[in-house]
């Protein structure tokens, strides 16, 4: 059966890496259309999340050149996952990949993700083998994070990131997610078709610098957390009763060795500690408390998560 695909590449200040990430997925798609895996109206869909450099110029010439590529360009900066979303929304493919422009993910998979759609998997992930390209910190939270998530109840696949094939149905279900804070690797595994599994060999950086530091991780991964999970509320109750036990018990200490002991305890670390341990504790509640009720907030507010300004 030939597929009629479209891929679409988020794109945020990525000019020194369009140029190679275009012309290798031109050539894969050659490849694929040549062989009949694919259709001749398959077509790229480069979506300019508010870049601050020439990479919508650089859209633009491509799509001039070559009627397979599509430019996206949104009206400013909505962050990586609202540009994954507008692009699926503009792709009216039989199958549509989403894959970062940076190169790191091998797109010679793409041909495996379309054979898996044809046997019937309406949504397939693009696994890592292994993370020997990054540093030994980010390998390293990363594995802690993904068990935290799988800790707290969050149904995530280990080592994907967006690198995914959906079906058209997939994609129009995903729409129906109407939350404003966004985390698809926790919203698609939610979806319940069928689903399958390519594994690849990630690799460096082709060019640029990474548009995830790490406080952008850190906000994601937080994000995945509040997004999917009442864990840390229940947390917060628990610790709290931990604490009231605790107290209660000391308490009883006291009165004891007051009553029956004739003994008091003497300095002022018994009253000044607790009070500083209750405090940071009252103080890191009341902020995950307020993440939550940020999230309530946005949401409430049912604000557009972009505006598309133009398609070329």
């Amino acid at each position: 059966m030939t597929t009629a695909l479209g891929i679409v590449v988020p794109c945020y200040n990525e000019q020194e890496v369009l140029p190679e990430t275009a012309k290798r997925l031109l050539e894969l798609m050659s490849r694929l259309q040549n062989t009949g895996v694919i259709t001749s109206d398959s077509a790229i869909y480069f979506v300019d999340d508010g870049s601050k450099d020439s990479t919508w110029q650089l859209i633009q010439n491509l799509a001039a050149q070559d009627i397979r590529v599509h430019g996206v360009k949104l009206s400013r900066n909505k962050g990586h996952q609202n540009a994954l979303l507008a692009g699926l929304s503009v792709a009216k493919e039989d199958a549509v990949v989403t894959v970062d422009a940076d190169l790191q993910d091998d797109i010679n998979v793409i041909e495996e993700m379309v054979q898996r759609f044809s046997e019937g998997c309406e949504i397939v992930y693009g696994v890592r083998m292994s993370r020997t390209v990054d540093t030994a910190f980010k390998r390293g939270t990363a594995q802690i994070y993904y068990k935290v998530l799988e800790s707290v109840g969050v149904e995530i696949i280990y080592n994907h990131a967006d690198y995914r094939l959906m079906s058209q149905r997939a994609v129009r279900h995903l729409q129906e997610y109407s939350e404003v804070n966004l985390f698809l690797r926790g919203i698609i595994p939610l979806l319940g078709f069928p689903t399958g599994t390519v594994y690849y060999d990630r690799s460096a950086r082709f060019a640029g610098e990474s548009k995830y530091p790490l406080r952008r991780m850190l906000a994601l991964a937080f994000d995945g957390i509040t997004s999917f999970s009442v864990t840390p509320l229940r947390f917060i109750a628990a610790l709290g009763l931990a604490v009231f036990l605790m107290s209660f018990a000391m308490v009883a200490w006291v009165l004891y060795g007051r009553l029956f002991m004739d003994a008091a305890i003497p300095g002022w670390a018994s009253s000044v500690i607790p009070i500083y341990f209750l405090g940071g504790i009252q103080l890191l509640s009341i902020g995950v408390v307020g993440e939550y009720v940020a999230k309530i907030y946005m949401e409430t507010k049912r604000r557009p998560r972009f505006s598309i300004e133009t398609v070329v």
